[in-house]
């Protein structure tokens, strides 16, 4: 039986937007091409708000919507140029992007600015980021007064403006089918790199060696980029939360701290990982690892519909406070050291994030005073940490000894699923793995 969908994940959503919109013009622009140094750019990426709408890759490009009774969508894009194209690669251009993206119209980007202005003539609103990006705010304002210039000639402008990113964002928030699949291959990318990473390292080995190998193993696989920037953070490395440098021999008797997801076709993964240098965990180490541990099923266990996004941090941080006073790092009792907040000497941050195709994805977690109810095909992070610094009121088998677990988790009917656990995470599987990496 033939499963094609009638109509491509992309055009569904401009639909949507369509239908909720009811009236007025969209503009959605994709992102501009960046100069890394002189004349050389940045490998490219499209907004994720506009890939999100039109799947279409190239820069320099526009999507306008229009609703009402006969609702269009119109792309704005670069002409076809055979000879640019020898020096820097295929172009679409107008017409085969209309017919391939299934676009109702496609115009040359150089005809935009005159037609913005002929498309907001007599429409009761208008759809935009505005406050995003100070060029495309005077930009819009140009058409917008071209427009109020034309009264006598009995031509308005719109008089009101929506934030279409707030409703792009709601939209976001919930997955479909197809966005689902793309962040189940990312996430099976990167528990492989991950499993990698296990097997190769060592002491005396560099952190960016360790990097080098997720970058092989991402490109090997299929993903266009990392998702962000590699955190490969030995030893005291792992209790600065964005380390980024990967520049530091790697020692035995330290543990690594690994938090790196790849990117494909836009949509990201992201998974944090620690584990030994030498392939074994030390007591101190392991009695950190298992309260972070325990931490990250808490919180697993507290995703479901209907719980809020503010539930699994709760239950995390119940489980490491209760670890830290345990293990002498804190001092009074559980209910006091929750509410004086004095766990975040140790734990600093959430428990975790909306993903997708940005690594923190886009979605509110909170309307007023209360916490976004969480609901199926939601795709959030779950990484519970512990970093500890050297202090004099911290035991000293315990200093610079830094570990988070982090895992993807989609939402589902009946709970989540973990969709990044191929990547080992107990103890014993860790040093399985590292053993078989060794030979041992």
């Amino acid at each position: 039986m033939d499963i094609t969908p009638l109509i491509s994940p992309f055009a569904q959503r401009r639909l949507s937007l369509l239908e909720h919109m009811q009236s007025g013009v969209a503009v959605i622009p994709t992102a501009p091409e960046r100069l890394r140094n002189r004349d050389t750019s940045f490998p490219y990426r499209a907004d994720s708000y506009f890939h999100y709408l039109t799947g279409f890759p190239e820069p320099e490009a526009i999507l306008v919507l229009v609703a009402g009774e006969k609702p269009q969508s119109i792309l704005f894009c670069r002409d076809k140029d055979v000879d640019k194209e020898i020096w820097d690669g295929f172009r679409h251009g107008p017409a085969a992007a209309r017919e391939t993206f299934g676009c109702d119209a496609a115009h040359s980007i150089k005809e935009f600015d005159s037609k913005l202005a002929e498309l907001l003539a007599d429409q009761p609103s208008l759809w935009f980021s505005l406050g995003h990006d100070a060029g495309w705010d005077a930009r819009i304002a140009v058409a917008l007064n071209t427009v109020r210039a034309q009264a006598r000639a009995g031509k308005s402008a719109p008089s009101v403006i929506h934030d279409v990113r707030a409703r792009l964002d709601e939209m976001r928030l919930v997955k479909d089918e197809y966005e689902i699949a793309l962040m189940q291959k990312a996430a099976t990318i990167a528990c492989t790199a991950h499993r990698r990473a296990m097997r190769f390292t060592a002491a005396g080995k560099f952190e960016y060696e360790v990097e080098a190998e997720f970058l092989h193993e991402f490109r090997r696989h299929g993903s266009q980029y990392p998702a962000y920037s590699p955190i490969v953070a030995g030893g005291a490395n792992a209790c600065i939360l964005h380390y980024v440098e990967n520049h530091q021999a790697l020692r035995a008797g330290d543990l690594l701290l690994i938090d790196a997801g790849c990117e494909v076709d836009g949509y990201a993964s992201d998974i944090t990982r620690t584990f030994p240098v030498n392939g074994r965990f030390s007591g101190p180490q392991a009695d950190i690892y298992d309260l972070v541990f325990d931490a990250q099923a808490a919180a697993i266990a507290a995703i479901r519909p209907g719980a809020t996004f503010l539930d699994p941090h709760t239950a995390a941080v119940q489980v490491l406070a209760q670890g830290m006073l345990d293990l002498k790092l804190l001092e009074g009792s559980l209910d006091g050291v929750i509410e004086s907040e004095a766990y975040k000497r140790f734990y600093m941050h959430r428990t975790g994030h909306w993903l997708g195709m940005d690594v923190h994805d886009a979605g509110t977690y909170r309307s007023g005073d209360d916490w976004r109810v969480l609901a199926p095909g939601m795709l959030l992070t779950v990484e519970p940490g512990c970093y500890i610094r050297p202090a004099v009121d911290v035991p000293e088998a315990f200093w610079n000894i830094g570990v988070r677990i982090e895992d993807d988790a989609l939402v589902t009917a009946r709970g989540c699923e973990i969709i990044t656990a191929a990547a080992p995470k107990a103890i014993a599987d860790i040093e399985a793995l590292m053993a078989e990496g060794r030979g041992g």
